[in-house]
Formats: C-alpha cells, structure tokens, sequence
C-alpha cells in the first residue's frame, strides 16, 4: 500500500532511534500498532521501536532516557524535541503466574522470537522505516513472521499462537481484543473468539483501574456500540459490568421508545458517541438509564390506560453508577459529574414548566454542555422530539451568565448583621432570598431581605 511521508514529530523521532541502533551495529525496527496503522493508511498516534539492543546498550546510546520497565526490556528514549519513544529489547517471556507480566524475560537477538510472544497479529508485525522511505510501501518494508498483512486484509483478528496461552499470559488481551476488532471493523476468529470465551471469568485477575481504563477507550473511540455489543457476546460485559447485561429485555413504553428496550435504547446513543468525547459524557451515557431494570412495572392489565413504568429509577440509577464508578475507582470529579448526568437527565422533561430560578439553576449545573449532549443523545435514539432540547439549548446560549449566576444581594454576612442567628434555617433562607432575585422579584439587597422576612419573620430580638 502506497502511503506518504508526513512530517510526523513521532515518525522522525523513531526513524532517527532506528538509524542511530543500526549505525551501532543493532537490529532495529517499528513495531506493533504504528506498523498496522502504516499499512491501512492511518497516522499512527505514536511509534515503537524493537531491537536487538539490550537495555543497557540503548541507554549508553541516546543522551536521555528513562527506565520504565528495563527488566523487561522497555527503555523511552527522549528526543531533544521532547518526543518520548519507547524503545523495547527484542525478548522471549518466561511464565505469567500474574496474568499480567511475565516472571521472566530472556533478551534475544531474534526478531521473530520477539514477534511470536506479542498478542494479534495485526500488532505483531515489524517495519523497516529506510525500506518503506525508499519505495513508499508500507507492506513491501514490513517483515510479517505472523501473517498480519493477510489477516488486516481478512478484516480478522487472530491471536498470535495459541490462543488460550496468549490470554492466560495477560488477561487484559481479551478487552484489547474486542476495542481492537471494534475500532478496526475486523471479525475475531473463530478459535480466538472461543479462548476469550472460556477465559472470560478470569477477567477479574486485571487490577480494576486496567479494566476501568480499557472500559473508557472502548467508550471514546467512536465505536462504543460495536465494542459493547462485543463484550455482551463474548461474556465479558458479565464479568467487568453485570449490571449492563441486565438492560437486556427490559421493555419501555412504545409510546415514549419506539426502538425497543432498555439495552437496545442504550446500545443507540453508545452508536452517537463522537471520537474523542469526554470520559464523563459517554460513561453518562452507558448508565444514564442504569436503574430501570430495578424498577420496572409491567402495566397493570385490568387497566387499559396504564403503561410501563420505571418509577424511581433515576434514584436507584444514581445508587448504582455510584456503586459501579467507585468499584473502577473513577476520580471524585469524574464521579460527580457521571453521577449528576445520571441523577438530572429526566428533568428536561421539566423545562418549560420551570420557574425561572429552577431554571436558571439547572442550567448553571457544571459543564451543563454535557448535559444537554447527553439529552440530545436520549432523544434521538427513542422519540427523535428535540423541542425540549432546543429551547433548554436556546436558554443556555442565549442568557447571559450573569443572569444565570448573579451576584447575591443577601449573603449569610448579611443575615447575621440583620440579626438572625446562624442555624439550620440558613440555607432556606438564602435559597429564599436568591430565588426572588432569579425571579426578577427582588432587584436590590433591601428587597430581598424583605422577602427573608415575610417569610421567615423579623429576626428574634
């Protein structure tokens, strides 16, 4: 496949660390995800280098270096430019009692060796960058001991060897090869399908934040849907997120969600996530309706009017987000705002009802843009009505923020120096004072301490 040379910063410096390694006497070659990027016509994000180097011998070679995982052959080597390249020895791994990391490595001369204990095949081959300069090809500079190039043509994913040892010697393979298959379109084969299946329950052995991460990858690619279907499939999703699988034949209202049940509903706005949008929306999005299979109430039969419903799910919806993001281990800030997409996406249903201090207060929510994202999301993957969507949209763009979160004219200052006492009233009371002020009721400090008092009465004497 004919590609062209950019002036890729990442590129220059990994095709600089393979000229220095060679120059020295050393095998040396891209390798893994770059090279399958190269050959489908894709920009790598970044580059790797294999070599025969040992550890040792790359850091004495370049001026700055970082030993991040030197037993195991991986040095970053940092280019005067601040590119970080990670520079691996080739290797052959000894036993994986961790499921992660092999207790052993034995460093080799032997660039097939080093290929044959990597994950897929598709991430399995090797490129020579002066190759590829002189004709342009990507495939004709790649070495494939591992037949990557006919699987990447196959549009199949195919682990290297073995299936059942590759996952045995890192579980996270099994994860990694469902983001793979999804983001690259491709078909996991037959014998590699089995293996995730029968290893599935072994998922466990990968530490939470491994999982957590993948789980958002798999999320913000641009292919959620695919992804999660995927696990659904292979039995992962039982595994890493139970409580997803129990979406599956929930069923909604018709009337409200034409395109079927809870799982369907979900799998949807999972197909309208955007590459690159925030961690926070696309977890909103995955358990923005977690809690109906909770509660749902089939319609009472001898009551034709009645319907299903899902009384109090956004509650237990919140119980159980909050439930499932502390179990990952998610920040407390990324928590708070998964959560609060959980806990508010029903009450758009509410906003041209609002008075306008409710109003304005839900729109002064934080990262409110992600709020109305996930309600767009909600209602084109049911209804498709977006009249509530446009006008809270329209309100959000328009009011100046001022207006939405003005200055207060009554602080808990100011209560005190009217003479109220501090005490459990205190927070009524300035909610009282700021909702005459959203309302345009109260325009001064005097006018909305009179509406403290009329309510609450003249401070004790």
């Amino acid at each position: 496949m004919a590609i062209s040379i950019s002036a890729n910063p990442g590129y220059i410096a990994a095709r600089n660390i393979v000229l220095t390694l060679r120059a020295a006497g050393h095998q040396a070659f891209f390798a893994g995800g770059c090279v399958r990027d190269l050959l489908l016509g894709l920009d790598p994000k970044d580059f790797d280098v294999a070599t025969s180097a040992t550890p040792d011998a790359v850091q004495k070679m370049f001026p700055k270096t970082l030993a991040v995982g030197a037993h195991f052959g991986v040095i970053l080597v940092c280019s005067e430019d601040g590119i970080t390249t990670e520079v691996a020895t080739f290797r052959h791994d000894g036993a994986y009692s961790d499921g992660r990391r092999p207790d052993a490595v034995r460093f080799s001369t032997d660039a097939r060796e080093d290929v044959l204990r990597r994950d897929f095949t598709i991430n399995g081959m090797l490129l020579d960058p002066v190759a590829l300069e002189e004709n342009g090809d990507a495939s004709s500079a790649t070495l494939d001991y591992v037949g990557g190039r006919q699987d990447l043509a196959a549009k199949i994913l195919r682990a290297i060897g073995e299936p059942s040892l590759r996952f045995a010697e890192d579980k996270l393979r099994m994860l990694r090869a469902v983001r793979f298959a999804a983001r690259l379109d491709l078909e996991i084969e037959s014998r590699t399908m089995a293996a995730i299946r029968n290893t599935a329950a072994q998922i466990g052995q990968v530490s939470t934040e491994r999982i957590r991460d993948e789980l958002t990858l798999m999320l913000t690619e641009g292919h959620a849907r695919r992804t999660f279907e995927l696990l659904d499939t292979t039995g992962l999703l039982q595994q890493v997120l139970p409580e997803a699988t129990r979406m599956h034949g929930v069923q909604q209202p018709p009337q409200f969600h034409p395109e079927g049940d809870v799982w369907t509903h979900t799998m949807l706005l999972l197909e309208k996530l955007q590459p690159e949008a925030s961690v926070t929306l696309t977890w909103g999005a995955l358990l923005h309706d977690i809690g109906k299979p909770a509660t749902y109430r089939a319609p009472n039969p001898n009551d034709p009017n009645d319907r299903i419903r899902f009384n109090g799910h956004v509650e237990v919806g919140v119980r159980i987000a909050e439930e499932i993001l502390g179990r990952l281990r998610f920040s407390n800030e990324d928590t708070a705002q998964v959560v609060a997409l959980v806990k508010n996406h029903m009450r758009f249903g509410d906003v041209l009802q609002m008075r306008q201090s409710t109003l304005k207060r839900f729109l002064r929510l934080p990262r409110f843009d992600e709020h109305l994202a996930l309600h767009w999301l909600d209602c084109t993957s049911c209804h498709g009505d977006l009249t509530l969507y446009n006008f809270a949209r329209q309100q959000y763009e328009t009011a100046p923020a001022e207006h939405i979160q003005p200055k207060l004219l009554v602080t808990g200052r100011d209560l005190i120096a009217a003479g109220y006492r501090p005490g459990p009233q205190f927070k009524a009371m300035l909610e009282a004072a700021e909702d005459a002020q959203l309302e345009g009721h109260a325009t001064t400090h005097a006018e909305a301490l009179a509406v403290v008092k009329e309510q609450f009465g003249q401070p004790a004497s």
